[in-house]
């Protein structure tokens, strides 16, 4: 019954979920709280880096293996922002587990403890799963509950609903801000945060170079995972919606990576959306896209601060 059901409600959430990314094409919206936001002057301050990492479900994993060597490296990260997985991961950082500590971690999640499908989301809900299995996720493995809270400064980059604008979440509940950011339109329940009805961040952006320039980032390190690559053939309706969203942030996507100083791109493209049993090799793209970035971060940085002297 339950497949019944699903089905039956599985093309108006996919029509739903494409007409509002189609609707959002346009550049994103940056909050006048944000495009306001005092920026430190130059040259009075060391070059503060910001890793941004971007949606892409089972791909995500990749984050770990970046952040992996950049700890390794001892490259400096000062603000974490994430988008989708992006946002899972980069909270998971900013609360203070180191990368291994990731891994580690990573290796014991499945799609389960994600994706809480069920009668009563599908029969009365507004999205096929209500979210509320990863928000208790994150709630069990976090230490802190408040993004004030978190080790490193910290914010997970939403999509507002009702007008289609970024939403910059960099304070209160982290657990919740991590479940908007991750609720895909037509899969997920939208998340209701201070008025506001949220989705997915890659809504309208899914690598936030933006908005991370606005918090004061100098220095951009930018990890794309949404690389379309491979032969399409997915087993189910989420599966479609999940592969028509990367295609259609992928250009907003390339447009961000522009205005990164230096762009991370783990070859993950053939990696299915929900495979998580592809974790170690998605970790691992990951720390040799990173590994190869390492002159180009280097110079950054060195450019950077001969800019501050």
């Amino acid at each position: 019954m339950i497949r019944a059901v699903r089905s039956a409600r599985a093309p108006a959430a996919l029509a739903l979920a494409l007409a509002l990314l189609a609707a959002c094409r346009t550049a994103p919206t940056i909050p006048p709280e944000l495009r306001a936001y005092p920026q430190a002057p130059r040259g009075e301050h060391p070059p503060r880096v910001a890793v941004v990492l971007g949606g892409g479900a089972a791909r995500g994993f990749a984050h770990v293996g970046v952040l992996r060597v950049l700890e390794d490296e001892r490259i400096p990260i000062d603000l974490i922002v994430g988008t989708s997985v992006g946002s899972l991961v980069g909270a998971l950082y900013a609360d203070g587990y180191n990368a291994r500590e990731l891994e580690a971690l990573s290796r014991t999640l499945g799609r389960d403890d994600f994706f809480d499908f069920g009668l009563g989301p599908a029969l009365f809900g507004i999205g096929l799963a209500s979210g509320e299995r990863l928000q208790h996720w994150m709630t069990d493995h976090l230490r802190a509950r408040n993004v004030e809270q978190l080790a490193r400064p910290f914010a997970a980059v939403a999509t507002d609903l009702d007008d289609g604008s970024v939403v910059v979440l960099d304070r209160g509940d982290i657990a919740r801000a991590v479940r908007a950011s991750s609720a895909i339109p037509g899969v997920f329940e939208p998340v209701s945060i201070d008025g506001k009805l949220l989705v997915d961040g890659g809504v309208v952006a899914n690598l936030p170079v933006e908005v991370a320039r606005r918090l004061g980032a100098d220095v951009v390190i930018a990890v794309d995972v949404t690389e379309v690559t491979g032969k399409a053939a997915p087993t189910s309706f989420v599966e479609v919606v999940m592969r028509a969203v990367t295609i259609l942030t992928h250009a907003d996507v390339e447009r961000s990576a522009k205005a990164a100083d230096v762009l991370v791109a783990p070859a993950v493209g053939d990696v299915d959306l929900l495979d998580f049993d592809a974790k170690d090799r998605a970790m691992a793209e990951g720390v040799a896209a990173a590994r190869g970035k390492l002159p180009d971060i280097r110079r950054s940085l060195e450019q950077r601060r001969a800019a501050a002297r």
